[in-house]
């Protein structure tokens, strides 16, 4: 039994028309990355591949025209921790779908990763048929959800997921000022380190809790914390 798609993804569908032409690969494994382009080619038919192997990379690429078609994201990275890559790409890149492609594919990273704006997500051990169905569904505008995979909005998981579909929220500029702000960094340092005005800044920090729906940097930075991978990690022994 195939998975089915899901809901309407939260990104125009007019890119998709005709399917996807372009991806931009993000992972740390060049083996894996060549094995998916070769699938990406055979199943979804996309022609230009290329592939970055931390998020800064990938962000650097995307400040580049012409922009991919859809980008194919690992959650764990070198350069990022727990959800932040995707919520920093959805951040720089709000109308481009992200689909997730990770070996860390229990149902509460399923929903965070969902919480946090991607596109779809497959399990790296998945058929090739899996990526043709997801591939297929998130290029027609819909969202893929992996087989039995059922929300559970009464879950521990809860929390995470409303921290991430607040943080994905944020503007660029707006992620790179609180991830400021969680390494301890003042407006007057975070106005140099960025080169803009101290004003624009406390301007960002003010958008920033609005969206956060918080009072204080430090209650910013918790909700940061709480859509970590640590949550996710089972307990050692």
């Amino acid at each position: 039994m195939q998975p089915k798609p899901d809901s309407p993804v939260p990104f125009p569908p007019g890119r998709a028309k005709g399917g996807f032409r372009h991806a931009l690969i993000v992972d740390d494994h060049p083996l894996f990355c060549d094995a998916l382009a070769m699938t990406l080619k055979s199943v979804a038919g996309i022609a230009a591949i290329d592939t970055a192997d931390r998020l800064e990379t990938a962000l650097a690429r995307l400040d580049l025209v012409p922009l991919p078609d859809v980008v194919v994201l690992d959650l764990d990275l070198p350069d990022v921790t727990g959800f932040d890559g995707l919520v920093r790409l959805r951040s720089a890149v709000p109308d481009l779908p992200v689909v997730v492609v990770s070996s860390m594919a229990d149902h509460r990273a399923i929903g965070a990763a969902l919480a946090a704006g991607a596109a779809a997500f497959v399990p790296k051990h998945s058929r090739r048929e899996v990526f043709r169905a997801a591939f297929d569904a998130v290029a027609a505008g819909r969202r893929y959800l992996p087989e039995g995979y059922v929300p559970d909005p009464g879950g521990p998981g809860n929390r995470r997921e409303a921290a991430l579909a607040r943080l994905a929220l944020l503007t660029r500029q707006q992620s790179r000022i609180l991830q400021l702000i969680c390494e301890g960094r003042l407006n007057k340092q975070i106005a140099f380190d960025l080169s803009i005005a101290e004003t624009t800044v406390k301007a960002h920090v003010t958008a920033i809790m609005r969206k956060l729906g918080v009072q204080s940097r430090t209650q910013a930075v918790l909700i940061v914390q709480e859509a970590s991978f640590a949550a996710l990690m089972p307990d050692q022994a």
